[in-house]
């Protein structure tokens, strides 16, 4: 059954939100990837534990004009391309193809009958 893989929260001002979640909730971030963007450790290192991967990144459109507000999710599933295919046929819309992360899985980005944006990914740690 597809579950909660990711979250990332966008920020206008990421320094400014990285300070926040460090005071508010204690949580540590590690910068990965590309500027603005920093893994959030949730679990206070303890990798165990961690079963949620968490980011904080600069905010950023998916769907043209409409800036992602919120928390943005991302769903474990074990075939992104089934999947797709599911989401289109219950009436969702594609907002981003499918991309590789390396090492980390296939990602893709929808938008449900309601206008919410969210995300699926075939997790895969060989991903080239």
């Amino acid at each position: 059954m597809p579950n909660l893989y990711h979250f990332s929260i966008n920020a206008d001002d990421v320094t400014r939100a990285k300070h926040f979640y460090e005071r508010a909730l204690g949580w540590k971030f590690n910068a990965w990837g590309p500027p603005n963007f920093y893994m959030i450790d949730t679990q206070g290192g303890d990798k165990e534990k961690m079963t949620i991967h968490a980011s904080l990144q600069g905010r950023r459109e998916l769907v043209k004009g409409e800036r992602m507000t919120g928390f943005e999710c991302t769903i474990a599933v074990r075939d992104v391309d089934a999947t797709a295919s599911a989401i289109v046929a219950a009436g969702g819309r594609v907002i981003m193809e499918k991309s590789i992360i390396v090492g980390v899985g296939a990602l893709m980005f929808f938008q449900d009958t309601e206008g919410n944006s969210f995300g699926v990914i075939q997790p895969d740690e060989n991903a080239e």
